[in-house]
């Protein structure tokens, strides 16, 4: 019984980066001898045993073959005579299909630590094209190791764009799109994970509102980009920028999708595009599995990113209305969310991206001086729940009225 380590923890250890799980392959060895060493066994489709111990992931050595369409359709072997040289052929990208032996030697049958050093992620056999996830596998990688200058192989990208066309990528369960895609929007430059996808033509069958958006044009004086595509990754490279948070950058994502649907004759403006970004995002999340957390958030961007950006100019009652819709009384945490994504609506623009955004403050001491009005008397009042909640939206109007009086712009 041989163990090596293998994978993603390999490759990061190569790069310098920091090894955040750690994955093994056993060859030499039966399930039976695992587990009498106390091993416990948690694999559904082929034997893999979490360390009685460290609790990592300890995989027998395998081979697969291609059964039937789609990613499930997939027969396993597994015996003591399979090679640490057969188990690696079957992984995607030759970054991860390398192994480190006992003694520290590494075993790289397919020039991963050359990929490496010419940074570059390529698939390691034809075998790739047999399992669509690893289209979403790939983007996702370009987008993790885009800082480092990284990039797709052109004979791996047209593998993954020949996938599409033999609709491959149709067999793509809603659960295992979105959870990489929500891995995707985690990583540094989540834009490249979509920007991966068109270049091989998968984000028009995956994510079609989206890929709708390239080629539609908007006005150059507000967009000198022009492409509502383009903007869109910008907009998303902003709000990565600005947060960590999944849910920010992905309503960033679709907070225009309703642009793509503008009827030709209005070209390039967009009206009416708030409302129909906000059915098109509910529209996404019935199709994927967007938490509701996501979901929200997208259609609050979609509806009433355009009230933030005309914040100086909106009258008390407007104000009062975007406050409630977003429930800045109640969730401050997600009002900020909308907030920061409507500043990065504003810098993803060419040319724009360092200016100020002082919308966002005003919105933010408006909420506050809506927050503190004196509601002490409606406390030991009769009034019933109702008329109580009428008084307060009467007195936040009142607050929000004075507040824009006093409120000097910026010049």
């Amino acid at each position: 019984m041989e163990v090596y380590l293998v994978g993603g923890a390999v490759r990061d250890e190569l790069l310098g980066l920091p090894v955040k799980e750690r994955d093994w392959c056993v060859v030499g060895a039966t399930p039976a001898e695992l587990e009498d060493r106390g091993y416990r066994p948690v694999g559904k489709d082929f034997p893999v045993f979490l360390h009685p111990e460290t609790g990592e992931e300890y995989a027998l050595a395998r081979t697969e073959r291609k059964t039937a369409a789609g990613y499930h359709g997939f027969a396993f072997h597994t015996t003591p005579d399979v090679s640490i040289e057969q188990d690696l052929e079957r992984r995607d990208l030759t970054v991860n299909a390398m192994a480190k032996a006992g003694n520290g030697e590494l075993i790289d049958p397919y020039g991963g630590l050359n990929d490496i050093r010419k940074k570059r992620l390529r698939h390691v056999s034809g075998a790739f094209a047999e399992d669509p996830v690893r289209i979403l596998r790939v983007a996702k990688f370009a987008a993790r190791f885009s800082r480092l200058g990284f990039d797709v192989a052109p004979g791996t990208l047209q593998l993954m764009s020949d996938m599409v066309q033999d609709g491959e990528v149709d067999a793509l369960v809603a659960d295992r799109v979105w959870k990489e895609t929500e891995s995707a929007l985690g990583e540094d430059h989540p834009r490249v994970f979509f920007e991966t996808l068109r270049a091989c033509g998968a984000l028009k069958v995956l994510f079609p509102e989206i890929d709708a958006l390239f080629g539609v044009p908007q006005p150059e004086k507000w967009h000198p980009e022009i492409d509502c595509g383009v903007h869109t990754m910008m907009v998303l490279e902003q709000a990565t920028r600005l947060s960590e948070d999944v849910d920010v950058r992905f309503a960033a994502l679709v907070h225009d999708l309703g642009k793509a649907t503008t009827s030709k004759k209005e070209l390039p403006r967009h009206p009416g595009h708030e409302s129909r970004s906000r059915k098109l995002v509910r529209k996404m999340a019935k199709r994927l599995p967007v938490p509701n957390g996501c979901r929200d958030l997208g259609c609050l961007a979609a509806e009433f990113h355009t009230h933030c950006h005309r914040a100086f100019a909106l009258r008390a009652s407007t104000i009062l209305k975007v406050l409630e819709a977003t429930d800045a009384f109640r969730r401050p945490d997600r009002f900020e969310k909308f907030l920061l994504v409507c500043e990065a609506d504003a810098r993803g623009r060419t040319g724009l991206e360092n200016r100020s955004y002082p919308q966002a403050d005003f919105f933010r001491r408006a909420c506050t001086a809506a927050t503190t009005v004196n509601i002490d008397d409606l406390k030991a009042s009769n009034l019933d729940g109702a008329s109580i909640g009428r008084e307060i939206g009467i007195r936040r109007l009142d607050a929000l009225r004075e507040f824009k009086e006093s409120y000097d712009p910026p010049k």
